[in-house]
């Protein structure tokens, strides 16, 4: 009797251990930041986009700094990763939400769950969760998430490329008409490692003053976004 059900809960474990199926909504409660293209991943445990107090790999570099996705979609592609790529289609607006669908019935090692985005107007920020463990029981799961600063770029607040190592923040559209110009630039210097973001300083000049962000509008406290985790 014993080494029957012992073998049931053998056979069992597989089906308890993996959520295979589920969705992943971010949503971007803040009044004025925007999301670049958001990146969703279930991956293996020993995959790591980011350590805080490391510094940043070129490929964040290139996502915290222009919201391009690239070169993190081929690292973990190469490690057989399950992702969504952009599922808002875009810019992610203050007060919108995007959702996420991830499929791991072919890949039970992806148990980590991570999502990444560029924040506008930033010079190097960016919202993570980061390996999560993903929840193996049907439900809904809600995490807030804090904006970190990449430590490559001088949080200097002024308009610019968005090109990794040229400094300035990149202008899209959407933020383009409530954006300062001219600023003379806050002081600062990169930091050289990953951490939690101090935020936006900005100003309520429009043209000139140090920053072309405004404070009014632009400054947040953390967390600055939303996931809910539903697994099916």
């Amino acid at each position: 009797m014993k080494r029957a059900v012992l073998t049931l809960a053998i056979a069992a474990a597989p089906l308890l251990s993996q959520a295979t199926e589920f969705d992943v909504e971010i949503h971007n409660p803040t009044r004025g930041l925007y999301f670049t293209p958001l990146l969703v991943a279930a991956h293996p445990e020993d995959v790591s986009l980011f350590e805080t107090g490391n510094a940043a790999s070129s490929e964040l570099q290139a996502m915290a700094e222009g919201g391009n996705l690239t070169g993190l979609v081929n690292l973990l592609n190469a490690a057989g990763a399950t992702i969504d790529e952009n599922p808002a289609a875009g810019l992610l607006a203050p007060g919108q939400s995007a959702t996420a669908t991830l499929n791991t019935n072919n890949a039970v090692a992806n148990t980590r769950l991570t999502v990444v985005a560029m924040l506008l107007p930033t010079n190097d920020g960016f919202l993570a969760l980061s390996g999560l463990d993903i929840p193996t029981e049907p439900g809904t799961y809600t995490y807030h998430l804090n904006a970190y600063d990449a430590g490559t770029e001088a949080n200097d607040e002024v308009r610019g490329s968005g090109e990794p190592g040229q400094p300035g923040i990149p202008v899209p559209p959407p933020l383009d008409p409530i954006l300062g110009s001219n600023g003379t630039g806050v002081e600062n210097s990169a930091e050289g490692y990953v951490h939690i973001h101090r935020g936006n300083l900005g100003d309520t000049t429009p043209d000139g003053g140090a920053s072309d962000i405004v404070s009014t509008l632009h400054r947040w406290l953390n967390p600055v976004a939303t996931v809910t985790v539903t697994v099916k």
